[in-house]
């Protein structure tokens, strides 16, 4: 078998695996062994497909005579794939109409290969065409509709600003371990090996590489001097102000990176770092692993605190709060086929029980930081509004910096901003002390 036909195959296995299974990208079995340059040729396609989704299911149902049967689906997503590649990639024009088109056959529906093969060919004739019909419709940004109009209302002066960064690949961006070599070592490390490395104008510890590369592929990230990790999520560590030795609660952990950021500022601390998921929390610990940093790691529901807490306060408490991550979709393009308008209230109710069930578990004069990936401001600013007006021990404090958006409650980063993903933070303390 051709690299390119397996390569096609794995990546329309892992949008079936997205768009039927409801599975993160990340989660597909498609996407797992093999040869790695296969591999990584299979995720950039899926990721593709993903991203530009909506705008190419427009194009594909305008292009094909009439509609395939549902069974027939892995045909459709093999012209949204031929698509992707003659309108977004860099693929050889005769490689994206030929090959994706076999790849029918591999499928075992040879009746579809002339059919795929007369729809990338018709496209690849009228583009110019195709094109102007595309924008002139809605399905030009990429994104459903539900989530477009949300978006619109949300941030009527931003929301275009918002879809254009979600529909761009994300920068690499790395966190230096303070706890490895110097930051200066670290750099000369990746110059070295051929990257340019930009540090970030707010955050000490990030670093954007460029060109992005697998993680093995980065010097120090085996030895742990190195972790993944969007400014944007760094800003978590500055905020909850902790000490050496003070007893910190890590809420919703997985898979881990601002407990490791936390740990490596701060070594000594008294670490809980808990999550609901078991397997889960085993990335939590493989990432500590990894960067040879110890805490205490809880598999737990967080909203039921009798079930784990031993009674002892806690000094700070990070609550990363389960969100629509509408704020991280150019990272995770499936999201946006992963959600619906009736998860955002989900997500909110869940929220405000995670404040009111975490709350009495933190010390008089202590710190609770907020934060979601969400740009939604039911998730973010209007549920801190709802937690002050019930809470009557609770103060914000606003954080005096510079980044990001001041909200009437919190500070908001959208996609895209300074090259970060989109982020919400709340400041939270507890009177009495």
């Amino acid at each position: 078998m051709k690299r390119s036909g397996g390569a096609r195959l794995a990546a329309v296995r892992a949008l079936a695996d997205v768009l039927d299974e409801h599975r993160f990208l990340g989660d597909s079995p498609a996407l797992d062994g093999g040869d790695p340059r296969e591999r990584a040729q299979a995720r950039h396609w899926a990721y593709g497909v993903l991203r530009w989704y909506t705008a190419l299911d427009w194009l594909a149902g305008q292009l094909l005579s009439r509609p395939l049967r549902r069974k027939d689906r892995d045909i459709r997503r093999l012209v949204l794939l031929g698509l992707f590649q003659l309108w977004q990639d860099r693929t050889a024009e005769h490689a994206a109409i030929h090959e994706t088109a076999e790849c029918a056959r591999r499928l075992g529906k040879p009746w579809a290969v002339g059919l795929i093969n007369a729809v990338l060919r018709r496209f690849q004739r009228e583009k110019d065409d195709w094109l102007q019909r595309l924008e002139a419709s809605d399905q030009r940004w990429a994104h459903p509709s539900w989530l477009l109009r949300r978006l619109q209302a949300e941030w009527p002066n931003d929301w275009e600003a918002i879809v254009t960064a979600n529909n761009q690949q994300p920068p690499l961006w790395l966190r230096h371990n303070r706890q490895g070599p110097p930051l200066e070592d670290v750099i000369t490390g990746l110059e070295a090996a051929g990257f340019a490395v930009v540090r970030h104008p707010h955050l000490p510890d990030a670093l954007r590489v460029e060109p992005a590369a697998p993680v093995q592929d980065l010097p120090g990230f085996t030895a742990g001097h190195l972790s993944v990790q969007d400014p944007a999520a760094q800003f978590a560590a500055g905020l909850l102000d902790v000490q050496d030795g003070m007893r910190v609660l890590d809420a919703c952990a997985a898979p881990g990176g601002k407990t490791a950021h936390l740990l490596e500022r701060h070594p000594n601390l008294v670490l809980t770092a808990l999550d609901l998921q078991p397997g889960r929390l085993e990335q939590v610990r493989e990432n500590l692993d990894r960067l040879r940093l110890r805490c205490t790691l809880l598999a737990a529901d967080a909203a039921v605190p009798d079930a784990w807490w031993d009674g002892e306060a806690f000094d700070r408490i990070l609550l990363d709060a389960p969100c629509s991550a509408s704020g991280v979709i150019r990272r995770h393009p499936e999201i946006r086929h992963l959600r619906d308008a009736g998860q955002i209230g989900s997500a909110v109710e869940l929220q405000a029980r995670l404040l009111q069930r975490l709350w009495p578990l933190l010390a008089p004069g202590g710190i609770l930081v907020y934060a979601t990936c969400s740009v939604f401001k039911d998730e973010n600013s209007h549920q801190i509004r709802g937690f002050l007006a019930e809470t009557r021990d609770a103060e914000e404090l606003p954080p005096a910096v510079d980044w990001g958006r001041a909200e009437p409650h919190g500070r908001q980063i959208l996609p895209g901003e300074a090259d970060m993903d989109g982020f919400y933070y709340a400041v939270l303390r507890k009177r009495g002390a």
